[in-house]
């Protein structure tokens, strides 16, 4: 039904926009109100009054389609039923800024974390000791 009504609202846009494009500008037209009869429907004013009618119904068949497709679309597409299909259990994540512990003997200290001094160089006493001369 929304496809049929979308194909229709088509077809009415691409009619409105001929008739509109056929009705007479302020600086002529496109061929309306040439020769023709005096009287009748064909004539300049007749030509005008009927291109100004049809594009009022275009119009207003227009706007009303677009509301009924707006309605269909909306109570199609309104989530009425809680989905349950999708697993959103989450998992919690680790600080990555928390430092690593591993376990074994000798690994008990963080991995990436700060060296402890007896680990930095062997205790001196000369201030001088470790530099180049």
């Amino acid at each position: 039904m929304f496809l049929f009504l979308t194909v229709i609202q088509a077809i009415i846009a691409a009619a409105l926009v001929g008739i509109v494009l056929m009705q007479r500008s302020e600086g002529g037209g496109l061929g309306i109100g040439g020769g023709g009869s005096p009287g009748g429907l064909m004539n300049a004013r007749g030509a005008a009054d009927f291109l100004t009618r049809t594009t009022k119904w275009l119009a207003v068949l227009f706007v009303a389609l677009a509301i009924v497709l707006a309605a269909l679309a909306v109570d199609t597409t309104t989530g009425r039923d809680i989905d349950t299909s999708l697993d959103r259990s989450v998992t919690p994540v680790q600080d990555p800024l928390a430092p690593v512990t591993q376990t074994g003997p000798g690994l008990d200290q963080p991995v990436g974390g700060a060296a402890t001094p007896a680990q930095t160089a062997p205790a001196s006493n000369d201030p001088l000791a470790g530099t180049a001369e």
